[in-house]
């Protein structure tokens, strides 16, 4: 079942979001200096990059994690422009944008099934706090402060537990006796581009400020649209028109205590979600004959208070609330002269408290406990307003032709952690991390299955221990050696009434994971390298086989053996004087365990007597069917073996007042299965993904004037593969932006 909703609600309660728009992000001095100011966030100074993920303030280099960190201003120059563009800028990220969600993969793993019933494997954060879990995230990145990718398991000693990793997107916070300072950026470009931001610290008193964001941008859609017989197309093409704005306030009434509210509140119409039949070529030339529509309006409020004793204890509540509204039709044949069509109608309401005790950072022995709990909720509106219709087009709402539901779905995750460190040695690092957590999804829908009422009332509960051990060597002032074991876990969960009676639920997803790496740093600190290899062993790895004649849906089934992703990562940056390079590279293999299962799509998966799907027993393959497929050995969906990032620039000073910096960033993004029966006739194989961004810069003082492309090749690839169609990726934009900084 998909999900979003209308958010609603705020209150000086925190969630945030896995941005995901076509919007640049701001990288201005003020943006800079306020990251730096807070000792919350990710600050890089020179060659040291602290990072916050993990509750303490580290130095990235001598941390035993697999991590990359961009700053806002990395963000601008790479031409991050939404979440998707995180893949072109770092090793190991994969991002798949069908439309009315994402699925943003870690070395392979995170979530790549498109329904609410599947937790993702990958936990993003906004200001501390976990955000929806796959959907709205259309968001834009404005005013951000700076972003950091954990790779492999995580959640021993923070927020939710994830198997692949997890995402921290931190905005920029106020700055008390920082003086009113902040910037406005607009822009313009190709398909009638026009965008708006700007930020505003604003000093209130000696222990109060506050900071106030905007951001707005409105654009043409992608897509030359025609109707039946050529005929001109009135609905949507994926235009854009999105609104957002932030309020934050900051309260330090005495050192030791410091309160963080956040309140975010945009309507984000991205004017539907065209996408051509797999067969198709031109991604961007399409037919249609039903209506498009991706509307999604959200609130969403956080509150973060630290209070520091006088034993250097620190006590940490991190609360966050999310209400949110999704409205989204498609063209489910994508043509027009198929008949079939989709919309839905969902509220998603999410709350997340975590609570902390940690101890200070300087002393041999630390320590660090936490509990955790989140309550999400998907509800379906009523009546029946999530809808499959196999003849909409021409004669809709036929009960014989309409699969439809309406109800809710109530998820919750409870939690409790920590996690010690000593040092063995002045060089050498012991830490430990445990966690409990209990999970439990319940279903009360309703459904109206081509005109036949189906009840589902199930509830499924999940519960384990996850542990992380790691041991840190630091060989020298310049050298550091790290190697961990940890284990993940990803809750079961129940599958979407399909046919007669309630389907199984599935079981959660376990994970151990092995990894050792390397980090240098060389030339005084000119240049830094990493190296890392990992080997991950799965146990009931969760995947997703169609449902026959369903588009939309899959049936969430656990592999029972053993299933293998393994590969090894390498990042690099140098910089001298006003030159800088920097590169990641990720190389991947992926091997599911021993597992059948029936491919929905081709013709001789139904009985040709009654009709119904032929059995195929997912551990053996009995009774042996050519529907039946051997899945072992397979490849993991939407996990290419080899994705890498280059990028240079240089700051060219042509006077005392006035630098130039050109910028140019690639990345490349492999070939992809989406799904796991492999099967290139029916649009499985998604190509690779070849990205070039350049800029060109002018600074004088606190004014920039900067000329911008993405996707400068123009390259036409598939981003997605869902119900047969192709979402296709952005092709090239260009445009000028001009900020000033005040």
């Amino acid at each position: 079942m998909k999900a979003c909703g209308f958010l609603l609600g705020a209150s000086l309660l925190a969630v945030s979001w896995n941005s995901a728009a076509a919007a640049q992000t701001t990288a201005s001095t003020d943006a800079q200096s306020s990251a730096q100011s807070n000792s919350d966030q990710t600050a890089a100074a020179g060659p040291d990059i602290i990072v916050t993920a993990e509750r303490r303030t580290e130095n990235l280099a001598t941390t035993p994690i697999s991590a990359s960190v961009l700053s806002g201003s990395d963000l601008a120059n790479k031409g991050v422009v939404n979440v998707d563009a995180l893949q072109f800028a770092m090793p190991s990220v994969v991002v798949n944008n069908f439309g009315q969600g994402n699925d943003f993969n870690i070395r392979g793993i995170g979530k790549a099934e498109h329904n609410t019933q599947t937790t993702t494997g990958v936990i993003t954060y906004r200001d501390g706090v976990p955000t929806f879990p796959g959907y709205i995230q259309e968001e834009p990145y404005y005013d951000v402060a700076n972003i950091q990718v954990l790779r492999g398991p995580q959640g021993t000693i923070v927020g939710q537990n994830a198997t692949g990793g997890a995402v921290f997107v931190n905005t920029n916070d106020p700055v008390i006796d920082g003086g009113i300072h902040g910037y406005i950026q607009g822009q313009y470009g190709n398909y009638s581009d026009v965008g708006l931001q700007g930020a505003a610290n604003l000093p209130i008193s000696s222990t109060l400020a506050a900071r106030i964001a905007i951001y707005g941008e409105k654009r043409d859609g992608f897509y030359h649209m025609t109707g039946p017989g050529g005929a001109r197309y009135y609905g949507h093409n994926g235009d854009l028109g999105e609104m957002a704005a932030r309020f934050s306030l900051l309260w330090k009434p005495t050192s030791n205590l410091s309160i963080l509210w956040k309140t975010d509140a945009a309507d984000l119409d991205l004017g539907g979600y065209p996408a051509a039949p797999y067969t198709q070529k031109d991604l961007f030339h399409l037919t249609a004959n039903s209506p498009q529509r991706a509307h999604d309006k959200l609130v969403r409020s956080s509150l973060k208070a630290d209070y520091t004793f006088a034993n250097g204890i620190k006590f940490r509540s991190v609360t966050g609330i999310a209400s949110g509204d999704t409205n989204y039709t498609a063209d489910l044949d994508g043509t027009a002269t198929g008949i079939e069509t989709f919309f839905d109608r969902v509220h998603e309401f999410q709350v997340s408290q975590e609570f902390n005790l940690i101890s200070p950072d300087n002393q041999r022995f630390t320590w660090l406990i936490g509990t955790f709990g989140l309550w999400n909720n998907y509800t379906f509106r009523k009546p029946y307003q999530f809808v499959i219709d196999l003849a909409g087009a021409t004669a809709p709402g036929i009960p014989a032709f309409v699969y439809s539901l309406q109800g809710r779905n109530p998820e919750r995750s409870l939690a409790a952690f920590g996690q010690v460190g000593f040092e063995i040695t002045p060089r050498l690092k012991i830490e430990a991390g445990g966690r409990y957590t209990a999970s439990q999804s319940t279903n009360h829908v309703d459904v109206m299955q081509y005109g036949a009422y189906i009840r589902d009332d199930q509830r499924v509960k999940s519960d384990n221990f996850s542990y992380k051990v790691s041991l840190g060597w630091k060989a020298s002032a310049s050298q550091y050696f790290y190697g961990f074991v940890a284990t993940g876990f990803r809750p079961g969960g129940l599958n979407v009434p399909v046919g007669l009676g309630n389907p199984a639920a599935f079981k959660p997803e376990r994970v151990t994971s092995y990894e050792a790496g390397w980090k240098g740093d060389f030339a005084h600190g000119h240049l830094n390298l990493s190296i890392d290899g990992f080997y991950n062993d799965y146990k009931d790895f969760q995947v997703i086989v169609g449902y026959p004649d369903i588009p939309t849906f899959g049936l969430e089934l656990n592999v029972p053996n053993t299933t293998k992703i393994y590969g090894g990562e390498a990042e690099a940056d140098l910089h001298f004087g006003g030159f800088s390079i920097n590169a990641g590279v990720n190389i991947l293999h992926s091997e599911l365990g021993r597992f059948y299962a029936v491919d929905s799509r081709l013709p001789d998966a139904l009985d040709p007597t009654t009709g119904s799907p032929l059995p195929c027993q997912p551990l053996t393959g009995n009774p042996a069917n050519s529907a039946c497929i051997n899945l072992t050995g397979q490849r993991q969906t939407y996990a290419p073996n080899l994705t890498f990032n280059v990028g240079a620039q240089y700051d060219l000073k042509i006077s005392e007042k006035d630098t130039i910096t050109p910028r140019v960033n690639f990345g490349h993004v492999g070939p992809q299965w989406a799904t796991l029966f492999e099967n290139p006739a029916l649009g499985d194989r998604l190509g690779d993904r070849n990205v070039l961004n350049a800029q060109l810069a002018w600074t004088r003082g606190s004014l920039s004037i900067t000329g911008y492309a993405t996707n400068l090749t123009n390259q036409h690839y598939a981003g997605a593969l869902n119900s047969g169609l192709y979402f296709a990726g952005p092709p090239r934009q260009y445009g000028i932006r001009l900020l000033k900084i005040f």
